[in-house]
């Protein structure tokens, strides 16, 4: 069965969770914290994202989508988060379990 369309539009709010596989923590150190927060700022930039609010509990995020949508935003910043995590951990597979989840 096909998954739902998110509801999405420019500066929609999403509360985004995302969990690492099997239960892992997605951030090991300061340097993986740092790494992603980069990745964000970066993102947010490039996609004229706004965040309204972050924790940093490796799993959620509160931001309005840009005008290129939540999926863009996610997918890049989770392709290239767990690029980082497996090259640096020398490990292969998933690092994310399942899809995103977004609550409008």
């Amino acid at each position: 069965m096909p998954r739902k369309a998110r509801l999405d539009a420019p500066g929609t709010l999403h509360h985004v969770m995302i969990r690492g596989i099997d239960g892992i923590e997605i951030f090991r150190d300061d340097q993986d914290r740092q790494t992603f927060i980069e990745r964000v700022s970066q993102l947010v930039k490039s996609t004229k994202t706004r965040i309204l609010a972050w924790v940093l509990m490796a799993n959620h995020l509160l931001l309005f989508s840009g005008l290129q949508g939540i999926s863009q935003f996610m997918r890049r910043l989770l392709t290239a988060y767990a690029i980082y995590f497996n090259q640096r951990y020398r490990r292969r597979g998933h690092l994310f379990q399942d899809r995103y989840k977004s609550i409008v």
